[in-house]
């Protein structure tokens, strides 16, 4: 099949890269360009451990064709932390204990990211929704809302 040349930003840096048409953006990201935080659950969207942004929306990348990617705003988890300084989100999941194996992880702190940026005081019940596409099988999801409150709370200058 012939490779269809893509020009994509990434993270805030312009990219260019190969892909077959029916090449699946995670399969792009981890495989071609060594992005391998965005991990492969289930490969039909259902567990939300691939998600990353495109254009600011919010996707499971196993459901993205590499080549909707052309002139693209796409964010993954890698971009998250500037340097060596964690995002809030990520220092709280840490502090928190929200973690355990770590292959739903970089998928919810996008996630919880987006979400945050929309709303940057969400409820518990409003965390709880904008996360059900994500599954995780080891932790329990209270320590999950709770990182995400705590997060939001030093994001907006309350501690």
């Amino acid at each position: 099949m012939k490779s269809i040349q893509v020009s994509t930003t990434i993270n805030g840096d312009p990219v260019e890269f190969l892909c077959t048409p029916d090449e699946p953006l995670l399969d792009v990201l981890r495989n071609r360009l060594g992005l391998t935080g965005a991990k492969e659950g289930c490969g039909t969207g259902d567990c939300g451990a691939c998600s990353v942004t495109v254009n600011g929306r919010l996707v499971c990348s196993c459901l993205v064709l590499g080549v909707e990617a052309e002139g693209a705003q796409i964010e993954t988890i890698e971009g998250m932390a500037q340097g060596e300084t964690l995002h809030p989100l990520q220092r709280h999941f840490i502090e928190k204990a929200a973690l355990q194996c770590g292959v739903c992880t970089p998928g919810i702190l996008v996630a919880a990211k987006s979400l945050l940026e929309k709303n940057a005081s969400p409820t518990d019940e409003e965390v709880r929704y904008w996360l059900a596409g994500n599954l995780c099988r080891c932790t329990g999801y209270d320590k999950i809302i709770e990182a995400v409150q705590s997060a939001a709370a030093e994001m907006r200058g309350e501690v």
